[in-house]
């Protein structure tokens, strides 16, 4: 049975009950985060956090955020994940329960917080190295797709799309411009120069999208911010996929044709790897951190 988090009380998931009224079930006002910790270290938590402050900010929902990253530990340790090699928590905001109306319902309204944890696993090595499919699919998602907001029905049909066409995930396109994936940032390789849309408003601002793009660029690797042509994509050397859970996932195949040879790329295999290390180095730094704190 597992614990979840929900307005100030971990408690049993099949005890956790919301109203009825509240506007994240009615209306879909409210946001979410996914938070990756690996062997119980956070990984990328100030990033999520802010990103989920902007949110917060922008619809205008009012609440104190200083107490998530203590409530994330002390759910996974009560799910028995404090020290699994790879776990998350997924956190729900919304702006509460109150009568349902399009405007935002007057007076005080305490916003509803749900969380939970569980284990996330890569897929095998062998998995991985074979690489994965994509299918193109129109992009229906409205015009702030950089809130990273609880209405995904267009993603959640955009991925079913891809999948009833034979494909493991979504690629998004808006205006001739392959975009995103259903819930990743997506990348095609040119002449050795990774490329992934810049950052605007029909885009989510991508945690580990950002993190490859920094350890690219201390590496040397060449990178480009800007839109990728639908009809590039069959002049992609690569492609992959970025995100919390994916982590770099290589893309051999869109739309039942190869990209390049048809294999995973050293592009693409050159940035896992140097992701990768940066998860190492993290887990590292708060092991001696710990010890240090011990120490004194």
């Amino acid at each position: 049975m597992s614990t979840v988090y929900l307005n100030g009380d971990f408690l049993p998931k099949e005890e956790a009950f919301i109203s009825p009224d509240d506007r994240g079930f009615l209306l879909g006002d409210g946001l979410y985060e996914v938070t990756p910790f690996y062997e119980g270290v956070p990984f990328g938590f100030d990033e999520h956090l802010a990103r989920l402050v902007r949110g917060l900010r922008w619809m205008r929902i009012d609440f104190d955020t200083s107490g998530l990253e203590a409530m994330h530990r002390e759910l996974l340790a009560r799910n028995g994940l404090d020290t699994a090699e790879r776990a998350l928590v997924y956190l729900q905001i919304t702006r509460g329960a109150a009568p349902r109306t399009h405007y935002f319902p007057e007076g005080d309204v305490t916003p509803t917080v749900y969380a939970y944890a569980k284990a996330w696993s890569r897929p095998s090595d062998e998995r991985w190295n074979r690489g994965f499919t994509a299918a193109t699919v129109p992009d229906r998602r409205w015009s702030r797709v950089d809130i990273k907001s609880i209405c995904l029905l267009p993603n959640a049909i955009g991925f079913q799309d891809a999948k009833e066409r034979g494909a493991d995930d979504a690629i998004l396109v808006r205006d001739g411009v392959a975009i995103e994936g259903a819930h990743q940032n997506f990348w095609a390789v040119f002449g050795g120069t990774a490329v992934t849309h810049p950052k605007t408003n029909h885009i989510l601002p991508g945690i580990t999208r950002d993190i490859v793009l920094d350890e690219a660029r201390r590496a040397g690797v060449a990178v480009e911010e800007r839109p990728i042509q639908l009809e590039e994509l069959t002049l992609a050397d690569e492609a992959f996929f970025t995100g919390t859970t994916g982590e770099v996932r290589p893309v051999v195949e869109i739309d039942g044709r190869p990209v390049g040879n048809g294999r995973v790329g050293d592009v693409t295999r050159r940035l896992s790897d140097l992701f990768l290390a940066r998860v190492e180095a993290t887990k590292a730094t708060a092991v001696a951190g710990a010890a240090m704190t011990q120490a004194e």
